[in-house]
């Protein structure tokens, strides 16, 4: 029985190693011109917001999961902030994913 469970898994690493099997991935280059609208607040090196004044934060190097659960919370409703939810509800799942993928690999320095 507990070989079965190492053969199942074994399989399933296999599975996954494979191109389009893999979990959903996102595309650095194409999220680089994807993300040219997000880098004019963004990348600005401690730029603030005018009303309600807060810190906007910097992207580079932000987990990709993180960066599409955002992405998705304000395209449903459930983060608050206008600007960045009439944003959001234009991408697809792939632009979350391709913008996402482009933000994490800048922070390594994989984005330039």
């Amino acid at each position: 029985m507990k070989s079965m469970r190492w053969m199942a898994a074994g399989a399933a690493a296999m599975l996954l190693a494979l191109p389009g099997v893999s979990a959903a991935q996102g595309n650095i280059e194409a999220g680089r011109a994807k993300a040219y609208t997000c880098l004019g607040c963004h990348a600005v090196e401690g730029y603030r917001n005018a009303y309600p004044s807060y810190r906007v934060p910097r992207l580079g190097g932000q987990h990709q999961e993180y960066l599409v659960s955002a992405l998705q919370a304000y395209k449903n409703g459930d983060r608050q902030h206008a600007t960045m939810q009439a944003l959001a509800a234009t991408l697809s799942e792939q632009d979350m994913l391709d913008i996402a993928a482009y933000f994490e690999a800048e922070g390594r320095g994989g984005a330039e």
